[in-house]
């Protein structure tokens, strides 16, 4: 063991971008251990020991422990990609082998998250943590505790407001499924969270969002389906008329999954009222036309589903649409007879003479300019309620 923690246990660094943009795994080019040649020779002959059918984890726990597991961890944060997938399949291995730490294990990884979500933001290592745990969570018995039901509301839901986000995505959703698959009576409060995290204004996220709800929804019980329909569906309709053409596009494909048609057409009442003014305006509005194709073709399979429902709503819409063109043109009218009423106001003439002739007040300071015979009105009427209370006092 020392030979390895000599060689592996070191201060890593500074990051070569704390605080700039994210990493884009695409787009930038990882900043590699200078070292790797030697680090790499040191990492293969420890994980064979690992794998050895001779190896003693009896034997072994004496240096194996909780400040060697710890001492592991840290090293997650290093910038170099081939150096944290060796200490992924490192750990995963003590994990399975020493069940004493695996406790130990879990919390430490807790504390990492719980770090990275509510003070760095910056972790290099979150996806290959993340890729543990899913595997972690697979193993869970059932029932499942109530620690593990608190690390999935309290961590993994959280990781999702985080901005860098795309970093680890897939591995945060293999998770929540993994969870979902595991005991569905979580569903709810997952959806929920999810929800509640919901970027307003970064569309790439949106989509990511859109991609994960999906995955959830291949594995949802119909009876958990019925508890989150209408706040899920509230959130679809405005997906659906979002302006950036992606997020409108994936939230439509959720009308080419056979799954969550089942359960839309099981629940088309409630649901078709929610979608309906989204997809009917937008079949109109949105100014992409691959949008309308996925919109008429998701305005179709509505009709097919439920054509009296489908006539009602429609019907319904008109109604709405009409209320408002009466209530918009009601409160023209008012606008209108109150500007009559204004230009009627004698004190409205006498002030426009005044100013025209740019008179001056009785104080002495210039008389204001107009902004609308309304404005003055209201002016006239203090300055007036004003002037009669000076009388008053005077008596």
């Amino acid at each position: 063991m020392n030979p390895f923690s000599v060689n592996v246990f070191r201060t890593l660094p500074p990051s070569s971008n704390p605080t700039g943009a994210e990493f884009d795994p695409e787009e930038d080019e990882p900043t590699l251990e200078a070292a790797w040649p030697h680090l790499q020779l040191v990492y293969e002959f420890f994980l064979r020991f690992l794998e050895s059918p001779d190896f003693q984890p009896n034997v072994a726990k004496k240096y194996i422990d909780q400040k060697f597991v710890l001492a592991l961890l840290e090293l997650f944060d290093s910038e170099d990609p081939r150096e944290r997938d060796f200490l992924k399949t490192i750990l995963h291995r003590i994990y399975g082998k020493f069940l004493g730490l695996r406790a130990y294990v879990r919390r430490q990884i807790n504390n990492i998250f719980y770090r990275f979500i509510y003070e760095t933001e910056h972790h290099n290592g979150i996806a290959e943590l993340l890729e543990i745990l899913g595997s972690i969570i697979n193993g869970f018995a059932l029932p499942l505790k109530e620690e593990h039901k608190m690390f999935l509301i309290r961590v993994l839901l959280p990781l999702h407001k985080v901005k860098s986000l795309s970093v680890y995505h897939p591995q945060l959703a293999y998770c929540v499924v993994q969870f979902l698959e595991k005991d569905s009576s979580l569903t709810e409060p997952v959806i929920m969270g999810l929800l509640k995290f919901w970027p307003k204004t970064h569309s790439p996220k949106e989509v990511m969002f859109l991609n994960e709800l999906e995955e959830i929804l291949d594995v949802i019980e119909p009876s958990e389906f019925v508890k989150v329909q209408e706040p899920l569906f509230r959130q679809l309709a405005k997906c659906v008329s979002s302006p950036h053409f992606q997020v409108a596009e994936r939230a439509l494909y959720y009308w080419n999954n056979e799954y969550i048609m089942s359960l839309i057409s099981d629940n088309a009442v409630k649901i078709l009222p929610i979608m309906f003014p989204a997809l009917y305006k937008n079949s109109k509005s949105h100014w992409n036309k691959t949008i309308h194709g996925l919109i008429y073709n998701a305005l179709k399979l509505f009709m097919e589903m439920n054509q009296k429902l489908f006539d009602d709503c429609t019907q319904q819409y008109k109604a709405e649409k009409q209320k408002e063109k009466y209530k918009l043109k009601e409160r023209e009218e008012v606008w209108l007879k109150i500007e009559e009423l204004a230009r009627q106001n004698p004190q409205v003439s006498a002030a426009r003479k005044q100013n025209t002739a740019g008179s001056v007040s009785r104080e002495g300071e210039p008389v204001r300019t107009l902004t609308s015979p309304l404005t003055f009105t209201f002016r006239a009427t203090g300055c007036s309620a004003s002037a009669q209370d000076s009388t008053h006092r005077r008596r």
